[in-house]
């Protein structure tokens, strides 16, 4: 992968990861929990602005979508640009994309929504049966994977 190519797998294995993600999200609260994706879309807004998240209405939901893209697309970044160096990531894309997309998990609901202005004190393992099974596929499926696989059709 050449310096010039190497936006391509991370914007499209980004925005590819983030449609997923933010369509479970849409659909699963949607129809679990009754939230509409305003409200979706302002929960991840919450994560830099806090609760105010959900008083500003279609800005903060736009600036929630926003960031939420910008998380994906920095998801891809990374993978693409790990795989560089390590070229298993390439050749075994399936596996490490899997495994990549539970770190993502990991590294979000372990550390990220700890950090942010969400402040989470629920281990990224203790959520409901019901929530951690979808929450870590999705991830897994719907984020890893894809990033991998759109790395490996780009890299040399």
């Amino acid at each position: 992968m050449t310096k010039t190519n190497v936006f391509k797998p991370i914007l499209i294995g980004g925005v590819i990861a983030g449609v997923f993600d933010i369509t479970y999200a849409c659909v699963f609260f949607g129809l679990r929990n009754h939230v509409n994706p305003k409200r979706i879309f302002q929960s991840v807004a919450r994560g830099a602005l806090g609760p105010t998240a959900f008083q500003g209405g279609w800005k903060t939901a736009a600036l929630g979508l926003f960031f939420h893209f910008l998380i994906a697309v920095t998801a891809a970044a990374v993978y693409v640009f790990a795989s560089r160096v390590l070229r298993f990531m390439i050749t075994h894309a399936i596996v490490c994309g899997i495994l990549y997309g539970l770190c993502v998990y990991l590294f979000m609901y372990g550390i990220v929504m700890r950090i942010s202005a969400i402040h989470s004190t629920t281990l990224p393992w203790v959520y409901p049966w019901a929530v951690l099974i979808p929450n870590l596929l999705i991830h897994m499926l719907g984020i890893g994977l894809p990033i991998a696989l759109v790395a490996r059709r780009y890299s040399k």
